[in-house]
């Protein structure tokens, strides 16, 4: 499995590239996939289309957040585990520390609606359709398998819940395994994971030891500091979509607790829709918001690393044994469907949220074909457009 291009990259390396998406990906998880997409694959080949495919359908079944577990994966395969950590560094840190300075009150950018910050959304439409677009091709090259795609878009757009992401993946890959035929010799990855098996039994023994374990020291120590773990490592453990599904969880954790008000989570929630990078950072303004120990920085650090940990986790034990998987046939077959349904996923996606939120008049809608045709035609980079999106937002606000 490995070859020259194989773990060819270094820590800095990838923590460079990672903290210009970190600084430049708006739109939330979805966008994030095809700011992704275009940056590793099409510019940069650190991977290729099937690859790519395969660690985001991985990361779909994973609980946590996707688009940053996908990060992790990239990470991995490119400078082994401290490639992870540069990939989670990058891409986290920007966004965390805006909402950290939220949280003590430096809110010079207006979270609330404005020109700039529908152009950033119009930019995510234009990111989401690109990313659409080039992963259909390559992976619904039939009619059964766009099919599947529309099939799959069509359930999330009229049952647009977790539970039915989950239920279209599974069923995508149970058709596949049906009608698509395998390929005659399924393709080895030209990559190396990075990470071997014992490391990755002993990632998943890890992260089941912490979910059980951390709720009991809980309850035999009264300490502040382990209650904030627990409740953001239980959230990052036990929730599938990751982005705004966590909202509801980390909501039931610091607000009956008397952490923050009601009004403290709203104004941040809306803060952490005005930056780029993950949702999950919401997590460092509530830390930091925390009332009593450890609160401030220290409380801001612990809730960020513990909502995070378990992706990281579960993206080190699974990756070691997700090659030898893709490598069978009939799994290849099944995986074919899941990549197809996860178009699907996409295109319901680029309808709701991403442009029901954005295309809101005509000049919204010349916008996104403008940068649509950057990014698809130009090869402009992303980090430009969003720029350019957020300009023209700004020059057209007042036209709405």
């Amino acid at each position: 499995m490995k070859t020259d291009r194989a773990r060819s990259g270094s820590f800095l390396e990838v923590l460079g590239v990672a903290t210009r998406l970190g600084l430049t990906s708006f739109g939330g998880p979805v966008a994030h996939l095809g700011y992704y997409r275009d940056e590793y694959v099409v510019r940069r080949r650190w991977l290729d289309e099937r690859t790519y495919a395969d660690l985001v359908a991985l990361c779909q079944f994973l609980p946590g957040p996707a688009s940053s577990q996908v990060g992790m994966g990239i990470g991995i395969l490119r400078a082994g585990l401290p490639g992870a950590l540069a990939a989670w560094v990058g891409f986290t840190l920007p966004s965390a520390v805006a909402m950290v300075a939220f949280a003590y009150g430096v809110a010079a950018l207006d979270p609330r609606e404005s020109g700039w910050l529908h152009g950033l959304k119009v930019a995510a439409v234009a990111v989401v359709a690109q990313a659409v677009w080039g992963m259909a091709r390559a992976l619904c090259p039939d009619r059964e398998r766009a099919t599947m795609a529309v099939l799959a878009a069509v359930v999330m757009l009229v049952w647009p819940v977790t539970e039915a992401q989950l239920a279209v993946i599974v069923l995508g890959g149970l058709v596949g395994w049906r009608i698509v035929p395998p390929p005659p010799d399924p393709p080895r990855s030209d990559v190396e994971v990075g990470v071997s098996r014992g490391l990755g039994i002993a990632a998943l023994t890890l992260f089941g030891a912490l979910l059980v374990g951390i709720p009991l020291l809980r309850l035999l120590v009264a300490s502040p500091a382990v209650a904030l773990v627990d409740a953001f490592y239980r959230a990052g453990s036990l929730v599938f979509g990751g982005g705004h599904v966590v909202l509801p969880l980390l909501q039931a954790e610091v607000v009956p607790t008397g952490w923050v008000s009601d009004e403290q989570f709203v104004a941040g929630y809306g803060a952490a829709q005005a930056v780029p990078g993950p949702l999950f950072t919401f997590a460092a303004y509530l830390g930091a918001r925390a009332e009593g120990p450890p609160g401030g920085l220290a409380g801001a650090a612990l809730a960020l690393v513990a909502i995070f940990l378990p992706s990281f986790l579960l993206v080190v034990g699974a990756l070691p044994f997700w090659d030898a998987f893709r490598r069978r046939r009939a799994f290849q077959a099944a995986l074919a469907g899941v990549n197809a349904a996860v178009v699907g996923l996409l295109l319901a996606a680029l309808y709701r949220p991403v442009w029901t939120s954005a295309i809101e008049a005509p000049q919204d809608l010349g916008l996104a074909l403008v940068a649509f045709a950057l990014l698809a035609f130009w090869r402009t980079p992303p980090w430009l457009v969003v720029v350019l999106c957020a300009a023209g937002g700004a020059v057209t606000g007042g036209l709405r």
